[in-house]
Parts: C-alpha cells; sequence; structure tokens
C-alpha cells in the first residue's frame, strides 16, 4: 500500500509560535554510540541491537500515557540497527519498530555506522546509505539526518553528498582524545549551514568543547548526555557555553559513551525534574531539535564550509592493502553495472538471486571505513579488527567480481555475430567516447592479426604477458589499440589468422631513456622518473628532484624524483614491447622490495605506473611525486567534491583551525599546475591520501605546504603508531599501486576526471558466443551525455521499483552551472529526479529519447529513467 512519505520528527512538540514557548527549549537525546569491532564484536553488537531496540520499544509503549514531550525516545545511530533487528525479528515485529520510527519515538540516520570519510570513495559513501533508502521507500518515511561522529575531522565534500541524498541534519560530537589537534579551542560556529558549492545546505550541530570539561562527555563531545542532569546545569550556569551557543534551543545528545549497551529510563525522569516554568526539558530523538531550531533561528545562522583534513581517518592507510582492495572493488562496480544495465534491459532475469548479495556489499560499504580505525579497543584485538576488515571487503568483492563476470559472459550472448572467425566486443563502461587499449585473454601461440568491423581496417595489437590484479601471476592476452569506443557500449573486433601487416613500436628504449611520440622519459633502475620531457609542449621538462632534509616526521625514504619510494639502483628491463604499448619493468630492493612497471602507449598522452610493494613493512613509506612547476597549484578530489589544496583565507578549502592537513584526501587524481600555465594530473587507482611537499602538524597546527612542488602518496603505515591502527599492515605482503600521468596546459576539472576514469575504468572485453540477436553486430551505445562538463558517474539498474528502471547519476565537475542532456537509446518512457540513494524526488520532462536538465555548479545529480 501507498503511503505519503513522513518527516521522521515530532510534529506535536513544535511551538506554535515561539513567544508561547518557556524561555529554553533543552532537546536530551539518548542513544548508545555504537563502536562496533571496538567494544564489542559482530555477534555481542547484534545481540545488544536488539535487546536495546526492544527495551526502547516496550519503554515507549510504558510512557505514552505522559505528556509527550516527557515519553521516551531512542536514536540508533546507524541503519545497521534496524538492518541487524530485521533479520533477527518476525515481520510483525520489525513493523511495530518502523511505526516507531514513523512516530518519532525512534529515530535513525541514513549511514550505516558512525564512520571516517576521509579515506571513502564517494561511490562508497552512497552504497553505505542505499538500505536506509529502502526503507524510505519501503515504507514511506524520510530520513532526515547523517552523523560522522567522535574522530576529529571532517571533509568537505561529504555534506553536499549527505544533502543530496535527503539529509537536511546533522549532529558532530568528537572524542578530544588520541589526537594532535587542540580540542577545547572555540569552535568558529557552534550551530551552522554547512553549505556546500553546489548551493545544498545541511544544518549542523557542531559545539566547541569547553576548557575544564569531561571531554566526550560533555558539550561538543560524542556523549553530551552522559550525565544529563549535569549537563542540563552546566547550559543554564556556564557563561562560556551561552558566549559560544547564544540561543533558547539547545541540543544535548549522546548517552552510551564506549558502553556495549544502554539500557536506561533515566532521561523521562530528567526531563520532568528539571522542566521549570523557565525551561522545558524535552525526551529527543535529535531530530525534533533540527525541527524547532530552524524554525526559530534558521534564518539566522551562517554559512560555512570547510575541509578540516584527516586524523582518525588515516588509520585505514595501517591495513593499506586490504583498504586498496576495496577501493578497488567500488571502482569496479562501475563496470559491472553498466554492463548490468545492457544486459538486463533485455535479460533482466540476471539480477534474480542476487539481491542479498547486493544489499550486503552496499552494508559493508558503510562498514569498512567505520570509525574505530585506532584498533585500540578494550576487548577486540588490533587482529580481530584487521580479520574483520578483510571479511567485510572479501563480501564487496564476491559481490562486484560475480556481476562483472556475469555480465560480460551475458552481454556478449547478446550480440548478432556472423562468419567463422572468433569475434570479441570491447565494452567502454564511462559516458563519453574515447580511445584506448583493450586486453582479452588469449593463450594460443599462433599468429594473427585484429580488425575493426566498424571501419573494417586493421587495428594495431600485440601478444603482452600482465600480472593479474589478485593472483599478481603472469598472464598472456592480446593488447589492441580500440579507437572512438563509443559511450556506455561497445565494438567489436574480429580475430584473423596470420601476422598481418606491421605497424611502428607504440615507443623506443636506449638505456634508461623511454621515448613516444608525445613523451621522452628518463626512468631510474628503481622505477622513478628522473626526466618528463613532453615532446608536445616544446620539450618542457616536467620531472625535477626535490632536494633539503625537511621529510614528512616519521616517513622513511628520502625525497625524490617522480614514482619515487626511495634510494636504490635496481634493474631495468623490457617486459612487453609492439605497435600499441611498450613496458618498462623496474627492480629495487630499497627502501622496501618492489617491481614498477611503466608503460607508454601509441597515440597517447598518458604514462601509466604500476607499482608492486613485495614485503611487509612496518614504517611509513610514500611515493614521491616531483614536478617541474613554479608556485604550485594543487586541485584534488576529496570525498565528492574537487577542492583546492589551500587555506580558506588563501582562496582554497582546508580550514586554518582545527585541521589535520599533512595527509589531505586523494581520491580518483591530484592535479598540479603551476604558473607558467602547465601542470601534471596524477591519476591514483589503489592508495587514499597524500600529502604536499613538508606539511606537517605542531603543537596542535597544521603546516599546508603550498610551496613545494610534490605530491607524495602514502603508501601505507601506522600513522599515530603505536597507539592507533593495525601493526605490520596486518601481515600482508603484496601491496598493488598504480598511478598515471598526463600532462597539459591550463587546469581543467573535467579533463582530469576524464583522464583518472579513464585510468581507473578499462575497457571490458570478453569473447562473443554464437546465437545472440539482441543487440547489434558492429557496435552499440546506450547512453549519450551532451555537456562535457558533467560526467556519468554512474548507470545501474534500480534498486526496486514495479516498473524496470535505469539509474543514472551525473556530476557537474565545472564552477558553474550547466545545461545538458541525457539521451537513452531506444527511447524514455518517464524520467524523476531522485535522491542519491533513489528515493523519489520530482518528475522530469522528457523529449523523445532525452532528459533535459540544469545542474549548479559542482553538483551531483541522480535520476531514474524509464525505458
Amino acid at each position: 500500500m501507498a503511503r505519503t512519505h513522513t518527516i521522521l520528527t515530532l510534529a506535536i512538540l513544535l511551538p506554535l509560535s515561539v513567544a508561547a514557548q518557556p524561555q529554553k527549549r533543552i532537546y536530551l537525546a539518548p542513544d548508545d554510540h555504537t563502536d562496533y569491532m571496538w567494544t564489542g564484536n559482530e555477534e555481542e553488537y547484534r545481540q545488544a541491537f536488539v535487546e536495546m531496540i526492544d527495551y526502547y520499544l516496550d519503554l515507549a509503549d510504558k510512557t505514552k500515557d505522559n505528556p509527550p514531550e516527557h515519553q521516551s525516545r531512542w536514536h540508533c545511530d546507524g541503519s545497521i540497527w534496524l538492518w541487524t533487528y530485521e533479520r533477527n525479528k518476525s515481520p510483525q515485529e520489525f513493523q511495530r519498530l518502523i511505526e516507531r520510527v514513523r512516530d518519532g519515538h525512534i529515530s535513525v540516520p541514513l549511514n550505516a555506522l558512525v564512520s571516517t570519510y576521509g579515506g571513502t570513495p564517494m561511490e562508497a559513501t552512497l552504497r553505505g546509505m542505499y538500505y536506509a533508502g529502502t526503507l524510505e521507500r519501503r515504507f514511506g518515511l524520510k530520513i532526515p539526518m547523517a552523523i560522522a561522529m567522535e574522530n576529529q575531522t571532517l571533509p568537505y565534500g561529504l555534506g553536499a553528498l549527505w544533502a543530496g541524498s535527503g539529509a537536511r541534519y546533522s549532529w558532530k560530537g568528537i572524542c578530544g582524545c588520541l589526537t594532535r589537534l587542540n580540542k577545547s579551542r572555540r569552535r568558529p560556529h557552534d550551530m551552522y549551514w554547512w553549505k556546500g558549492s553546489d548551493d545544498s545546505r545541511v544544518l549542523m550541530k557542531w559545539n566547541t568543547m569547553h576548557v575544564g570539561t569531561s571531554g566526550a562527555r560533555t558539550m561538543g563531545g560524542y556523549a553530551e548526555a552522559r550525565n544529563p542532569a549535569r549537563e542540563i546545569d552546566f547550559t543554564d550556569m556556564s557563561a562560556e557555553f551561552q558566549s559560544t551557543h547564544p540561543y533558547p534551543v539547545i541540543g544535548i545528545f549522546g548517552k552510551g559513551w564506549d558502553d556495549l549497551k544502554t539500557l536506561t529510563d533515566e532521561f523521562v525522569t530528567v526531563a520532568k525534574e528539571k522542566t521549570t516554568a523557565a525551561r522545558k526539558v524535552i525526551v529527543s530523538n535529535m531530530n525534533d531539535f533540527f525541527v524547532d531550531f530552524e524554525k526559530s533561528h534558521g534564518k539566522d545562522l551562517p554559512n560555512f564550509a570547510a575541509s578540516f583534513g584527516n586524523e582518525w581517518d588515516l588509520y585505514s592507510a595501517s591495513l593499506t592493502e586490504v583498504s586498496g582492495r576495496m577501493r578497488r572493488a567500488v571502482e569496479k562496480l562501475r563496470s559491472a553495472e553498466a554492463l548490468a544495465t545492457l544486459v538486463t534491459t533485455k535479460r533482466p532475469e540476471l539480477l534474480k538471486g542476487r539481491e542479498a548479495a547486493r544489499d550486503q556489499a552496499w552494508m559493508n560499504m558503510g562498514l569498512y571505513w567505520e570509525h574505530n580505525w585506532t584498533a585500540d579497543g578494550p576487548r577486540i584485538s588490533r587482529q580481530e579488527r584487521a580479520d574483520w576488515g578483510r571479511r567485510v571487503t572479501a563480501g564487496v568483492e564476491r559481490y562486484v567480481d560475480d556481476l562483472h563476470a556475469d555480465s560480460v559472459f551475458a552481454l556478449n550472448g547478446l550480440i548478432k555475430t556472423s562468419g567463422v572467425n572468433r569475434r570479441f566486443s570491447v565494452f567502454n563502461p564511462l559516458g563519453w567516447q574515447r580511445s584506448d587499449f583493450a586486453d582479452v585473454l588469449f593463450e594460443e601461440p599462433e599468429a594473427v592479426h585484429v580488425v575493426d568491423l566498424t571501419t573494417g581496417q586493421e587495428t594495431p595489437s600485440q601478444v603482452v604477458m600482465v600480472p593479474e590484479e589478485k593472483t599478481h601471476t603472469l598472464r598472456q592476452y592480446l593488447r589492441i589499440a580500440a579507437v572512438d569506443l563509443p559511450p556506455v557500449g561497445y565494438k567489436v573486433f574480429e580475430i584473423r589468422k596470420g601476422k598481418g601487416r606491421t605497424f611502428p613500436p607504440a615507443a623506443t628504449v636506449t638505456g634508461n631513456v623511454f621515448e613516444s611520440a608525445a613523451y621522452k622519459l628518463k626512468v631510474e633502475g628503481r622505477g622513478a622518473i628522473s626526466s618528463l620531457i613532453d615532446k608536445t609542449r616544446g620539450n618542457r621538462e616536467f620531472g625535477a628532484k626535490q632536494m633539503g632534509t625537511g621529510a614528512l616526521p616519521g616517513v622513511e625514504g628520502i625525497r625524490g624524483y617522480i614514482n619515487d619510494l626511495g634510494l636504490d639502483p635496481g634493474v631495468l628491463e623490457v617486459e612487453n614491447a609492439g605497435p600499441v604499448s611498450v613496458t618498462l619493468k623496474a627492480r629495487g630492493e630499497s627502501p622496501l622490495k618492489h617491481t614498477s612497471r611503466i608503460t607508454l602507449y601509441r597515440d597517447s598522452h598518458r604514462i601509466d605506473i604500476r607499482n608492486d610493494i613485495e614485503e611487509n613493512f612496518d614504517g611509513t613509506h610514500a611515493w614521491n611525486f616531483t614536478f617541474n612547476l613554479k608556485s604550485p597549484d594543487v586541485r584534488h578530489e576529496e570525498v565528492g567534491a574537487i577542492v583546492r589544496a589551500k587555506l580558506v583565507e588563501d582562496g582554497g578549502h582546508y580550514s586554518k583551525e582545527f585541521s589535520r592537513l599533512e595527509w589531505l584526501t586523494l581520491n580518483h587524481f591530484a592535479d598540479m599546475s603551476g604558473d607558467d600555465g602547465a601542470g601534471v594530473t596524477l591519476s591514483n587507482w589503489d592508495c587514499a591520501f597524500m600529502a604536499l611537499g613538508n606539511s606537517e602538524i605542531h603543537r596542535g597546527v597544521s603546516l599546508l605546504d603550498t610551496a613545494s612542488p610534490q605530491i607524495r602518496v602514502l603508501a601505507g603505515g601506522q600513522i599515530d603508531s603505536p597507539q592507533a591502527g593495525i601493526p605490520k599492515q596486518g601481515g600482508d605482503k603484496h601491496f598493488l599501486q598504480r598511478f598515471s600521468l598526463q600532462t597539459h596546459g591550463g587546469f581543467d576539472a573535467a579533463a582530469a576526471m576524464r583522464f583518472s576514469l579513464e585510468h581507473q575504468n578499462p575497457p571490458v572485453a570478453g569473447w562473443i558466443r554464437n546465437g545472440g540477436n539482441a543487440y547489434p553486430e558492429k557496435s552499440f551505445s546506450m547512453v549519450t551525455v551532451s555537456n562535457p562538463n558533467v560526467l556519468l558517474w554512474a548507470l545501474k539498474p534500480a534498486e526496486d521499483g514495479a516498473t524496470p528502471a535505469i539509474i543514472a547519476r551525473v556530476w557537474n565537475v565545472a564552477g558553474q552551472p550547466q545545461e545538458y542532456s541525457l539521451a537513452l537509446a531506444g527511447g524514455l518512457k518517464s524520467a524523476r529526479r531522485v535522491t542519491h540513494i533513489e528515493t523519489d524526488i520530482e518528475a522530469l520532462a522528457v523529449t523523445g529519447n532525452a532528459v533535459k536538465n540544469k545542474a549548479t555548479a559542482t553538483q551531483i545529480q541522480t535520476m531514474r529513467l524509464v525505458p
């Protein structure tokens, strides 16, 4: 039965007029802060979630005859609470919980758990909220809150992702522990609108943690209401608090602190006892506080947005290969879902039976970056925490790998074919036409050549030996130059016997000089690039060795060249050479044993780098990328935003205060441009953090080095050891870390992102099987986006709905509003704008086979398309 969406709050508590209310309204919100795999393990928290929800459902029933403000309320701090309850209770019992969510006695945020987001890919951030989205659609709810607790830092772009997913409110309380930041300085704003560069906004409560208080168990902490009666008195009597929060509407949130479970009726009793003629104390679900505050003071609040860098976020680098595997699975999902979209348009049964694995994969993405990467819990060992991270990652990998493999197989059984020669398709999962290389598994000894059926011409090809991503063993592939691959579509190529015509080599190697039509490189034996000359830009030198002694504290290895792990002479050899590509392999022993493969391509401005660290390590190591660029200006993809790596007062996105800036977030790319209009884009596939030059933190103050032309990509390390993180990388002995470089003129955000996505989303090749007739014989394109600044981010089958639909997510990476149209092959029946977690918002106009839309500056939009 269809339901009208219900905002999860207490409408009855809202004042008809502020003047009619007591002078002060204090909202006491009880919760049990979840320290997953820190206070308890998975089974212990399963039991605790169920027991606590049962307790507070019963308490809501027991207090139902109290005045509304003195009825029991409870906040679950992650959707995993409801996920767990649904899987351990009957449908009737779960429906009872949903009705209490609906009437505001139980509340829940969009996020799966309390996470650190600085090392999280954007799509993983969104998928981690997908279970909340299914609850919204199944039960006609609207969940208006998202939170990130305890960790002292917060990304810039996260607020816009939350807003785009339907969040209107957020609360942040910090620990003030295990930190190098000054926890007790006055924050710029205790209440503000967290405004995104896309003009979205979230109402933010982030109170100052005052000197002399009980830290995390007082205002500004993550357990403000640990002692609710005491904290009410503090807000009444503290002039310092009142100076930072000069509002009569006050929220005091959080009870559980580090307890495994919290079972108490204390809040009902305290609210009654502390209510006076001048002060109403309300048992709160948190949402009701924000509704009241927005109505009373929202129009007077400042807008504020800045990145605060990373602190506990960094500790996922102490298990850097597992974190890299999770990132690779999230990235591979883009191809898997695009392929599945083509298949399910013709064969919807592909997805049947995958629902449970899919839902678990989304939940796992919401769990992996859970905030307790500190791994210093009282009962859970660091090894147990590492093993849990491996299990969570493996669940995502299984789902993505299976969907990808099955979709490749299915698609190549739907393509029409003829003749006797073997054919293979090359699929482009991205939303624009591109030319790239493509590898198809080919372990036959015979000489062959390859014809592009679209043009009828032979395309350059060669046999290559390529290490597998997971096993690292070499396998033989046929590599081709795949030119003009259509957006979200394929071209078909045919294998023909015989050597074929001779094409010139893609590059030459003379000693350690590696040269293509675009670049001339000098490669050191350890795999470092000591010279990078762009032959198309007047032989401009982009490589430069950064001298000096001011290396990052605790980071081993010397300052160096490009892709430089540290000093070692090493050994060079040519591994693969042909008309499509040439790969130069380097082996180094210091500071860590590693193999680096550098590849140049035919007719390409891309320099691909594959690094394999082949021994366990316990220190902190980084790949140096030092460029010949004066007055460097760095932009990089943070979390849902492309930010400028400067302080806010210098025209950037980083806060000078309350920030830890020696390691910044590095998602798909970082770009460094110089004062002469030239620059380099660095694509990053597997790592998560980078440092600029000599950036450091000293006595609680971050020093962001924007003068040195160097990016140091964190290969791995136990930052803040030995207190935080997993020692010795959890025992891992192999680490895959891939990069790509491209020189350019002036910075172009769309070009930088396209380059990085092409590097990290290679074309997908598969052998065509006889019998297909659903797709054309030579080529096909599913989607066209008209504006090059608006990039297709995801194309996937919709999660649910009575009518089969396609979800398209796009990102306007330009700094200005953009109009665009998105066309779907075969036409569109209807289109709707939806949240990023796929809950409908409004209908969109459709003309023919396209939907026209307008995106604000830097906006990410999600649409539901019915073919």
